[in-house]
């Protein structure tokens, strides 16, 4: 690891509230004593609790907020999220294909955590088309996953034939959050009934599945945010692949488990 602070540009949305979108990558890549740099793509509103809109970027805004940055900085890493419209998907592709940008980990966030749809259904297939070949990596969690493949996941195998799937369609690598599946750990021969959570990594032909233990807590808004510019930063760092993964997954457990402390100090 490079002992400067290299940049890390995430181009998300906002979440006036500070659990997800931009805020929660900065702080992230803070973290992993990386520089955040930001670009917004929607002015969303909402609390912990309700969704309740949204105002876009226009594709103009959005290269307005990044061009300065990137000829003044060219970042490490990037990392991308919420992209609700067919033009800013377009507009980021472009941005990256022509001032070589470092492939991006994307995050295909469809949904907010209270439900608030952030993507609109037409820019669904251009994302698949334009966007996910140039990343580095897609992390969609489970519903993502499903939607992005129309394969139902209800285990591991299912984890497997999705991200084989996206792989096919033209993502270079895949980690599918297994948060939403309830995972069994192994123990030699034997099945264990104690509860895991299992994220699924495919990347050049391996696959790798990261196991930790199921923190029983309420679900944490935000938690794809933090896996995703961890992973990002993680790799502006120079590490590999599936350390930047081990690395990032083992700073998402610490989160759900500071808050859920938080919350239960509170009671």
């Amino acid at each position: 690891m490079t002992s400067d602070r290299p940049v890390v540009l995430t181009i998300a949305g906002f979440d006036p509230s500070g659990g997800a979108g931009v805020i929660a990558d900065v702080r992230t890549i803070h973290q992993f004593s990386c520089r955040p740099a930001a670009a917004i793509t929607s002015l969303t509103f909402q609390n912990t609790k309700a969704f309740f809109g949204a105002i876009h970027e226009t594709a103009e805004s959005l290269r307005a907020q990044i061009v300065p940055v990137i000829e003044e900085t060219p970042p490490a890493a990037v990392k991308v999220g919420m992209l609700p419209t067919a033009s800013l998907i377009l507009e980021v592709a472009d941005l990256i294909r022509n001032n070589r940008l470092p492939a991006p980990v994307l995050d295909p966030v469809l949904k907010s955590s209270s439900g608030g749809v952030l993507i609109e259904p037409d820019a669904i297939p251009v994302l698949t088309r334009e966007l996910l070949p140039l990343a580095r990596v897609l992390t969609p969690n489970i519903p993502e996953a499903e939607v992005l493949t129309g394969v139902r996941v209800e285990n591991e195998d299912d984890m497997r034939q999705a991200a084989v799937k996206l792989v096919e369609i033209g993502a270079r690598a895949v980690l599918i959050k297994g948060g939403h599946v309830l995972g069994k750990s192994d123990v030699g021969d034997q099945k264990s009934e104690r509860r895991s959570s299992n994220d699924l990594l495919a990347d050049d032909g391996d696959v790798t599945v990261f196991t930790a233990e199921w923190i029983d807590a309420p679900p944490i808004r935000g938690s794809g945010c933090m896996m995703s510019s961890a992973i990002a930063a993680c790799l502006a760092r120079g590490l590999t692949m599936k350390e930047a993964v081990s690395r990032a997954k083992e700073h998402v457990g610490r989160e759900i488990r500071a808050q859920l402390n938080h919350v239960n100090t509170k009671i």
